[in-house]
């Protein structure tokens, strides 16, 4: 993968690992035992500035871009996926902020998440609509220059260790009668609910939030008033969908690199099994789909860093690393046989782990109805191209650029400014 990495990312790639290997890894045992909310590593990811990867310098973030967001949840979620959805769900609550804050909001918020002074969430999905964004029923009353919300969210990551919950409710009706919110834990009115009973990733908060008369300010909205299913929209695409392509990643090079190492280990006739042609085989068939797994995640990370219209690539980055994961997971089990089911040797946990990846920001069938429409000419607005400002190459050009050409910079600052005109994020191809 050198030719999308370079100096920077794999030293990021050692110092990430190093954590997982030696904070992450003694704890992984306790997490799956206790099956409970694992606070300390979450809060100690955060404290690393790993959740401000994405967030420029100017505000106190890594300022590195989505190659080295892939890479810290990759690396992360290779011993833990737990670990590795902590690192992915914060990013969207950060998505909402680049993305659609105003200038106030994103000097108030993203140097606070750039430090891991507070953790990020984004709330879409209620109880009775599921994935039919448009069958949400919460609802966001304005009342002079405050809003009061009423509903629940479900399925929301890190939802009881967030501080600062991007919400999308109903103001109106149709499909631009929702808006989305920004609001503190500690509001009045708003409370956690159930942490969910998922079966893997234990130590990952997945659970409800609940809003009872929640009043915020209406500074707190995000955009404009019936923006929100762009907020919802966006944020899926752009980094729900590689995000989760990256945990499973993680995920995926912890079933091959176990696997290898128990066929070289586990002797059968008188020799190690991976010199038996079936198991070799399926060694084969594991190796390869993580050479084309990896590719897909970096090279769509590498198309968004850049700038580039990349939304089919993004979907096919979830779709074929979900299915490739869980595929070699349920292959390792195959090599493993009975051992498989035994908590010592973690594929079980793996499978359990991957299969939990499969659902948010849409299934493989979504995934691939999507992709259809991209074959068809039928798909709607890219929001890889709409949202191809500084949130993407130009912040990490600037980065770049700080030591060796000011000219470029104050050249590139002033084209974003010119370019969101109003609050409205415009594309840089738009903007000339």
């Amino acid at each position: 993968m050198d030719y999308f990495t370079d100096e920077r990312h794999e030293s990021l790639r050692a110092e990430v690992r190093a954590f997982a290997e030696k904070e992450v890894r003694p704890q992984v045992a306790r997490m799956e035992a206790d099956r409970e909310i694992e606070f300390g590593l979450s809060r100690e990811i955060a404290r690393r500035g790993w959740i401000g990867v994405t967030i420029p310098r100017e505000f106190g973030g890594l300022g590195l871009g989505h190659l080295a967001k892939t890479i810290i949840v990759e690396e992360l979620a290779r011993v833990s996926g737990a670990m590795g959805a902590v690192a992915q769900a914060s990013q969207l609550g950060v998505a909402k902020v680049i993305h659609f804050g105003s200038d106030v909001q994103r000097r108030k918020w993203l140097p606070k998440f750039a430090s891991g002074e507070a953790l990020p969430t984004i709330a879409v999905t209620e109880p009775e609509s599921g994935g039919h964004v448009l069958g949400m029923a919460g609802t966001a009353r304005r009342e002079g220059n405050e809003y009061v919300l009423n509903g629940r969210k479900v399925f929301v990551g890190n939802s009881h260790i967030g501080d600062v919950h991007g919400v999308v409710f109903r103001t109106g009706t149709g499909s631009r009668g929702l808006s989305a919110f920004l609001v503190e834990s500690d509001r009045p009115g708003f409370r956690t609910g159930t942490a969910g009973t998922q079966g893997g990733l234990h130590g990952f908060s997945f659970g409800e939030l609940v809003f009872e008369n929640c009043r915020i300010p209406a500074g707190n909205r995000l955009a404009e008033e019936g923006q929100g299913l762009d907020v919802a929209y966006s944020s899926s695409t752009l980094y729900g969908r590689l995000n989760l392509g990256a945990v499973a990643l993680g995920i995926h090079t912890a079933v091959v690199e176990d696997t290898v190492r128990y066929a070289e280990e586990r002797v059968l006739y008188g020799q190690p099994i991976n010199q038996l042609n079936s198991i070799a085989l399926k060694l084969g068939e594991m190796q390869s789909r993580l050479m084309t797994a990896k590719l897909t995640a970096y090279h769509a990370s590498h198309l968004l860093d850049h700038g580039r219209t990349c939304d089919a690539e993004l979907m096919n980055a979830k779709l074929i690393n979900t299915e490739y994961a869980m595929d070699s997971a349920r292959q390792a089990m195959e090599i493993f046989a009975a051992r498989g089911t035994q908590e010592e040797h973690q594929v079980f946990r793996y499978l359990r782990d991957a299969t939990h990846i499969f659902a948010p920001a849409g299934t493989s069938d979504v995934q691939k109805l999507r992709l259809g429409q991209v074959a068809a000419g039928t798909y709607g607005k890219q929001w890889s191209a709409e949202l191809s400002d500084l949130t993407s190459w130009a912040w990490t050009e600037l980065n770049q650029l700080e030591d060796e050409a000011p000219s470029m910079q104050e050249q590139i600052g002033r084209r974003g400014r010119a370019i969101r005109a109003g609050g409205r994020v415009v594309p840089l191809a738009a903007a000339g």
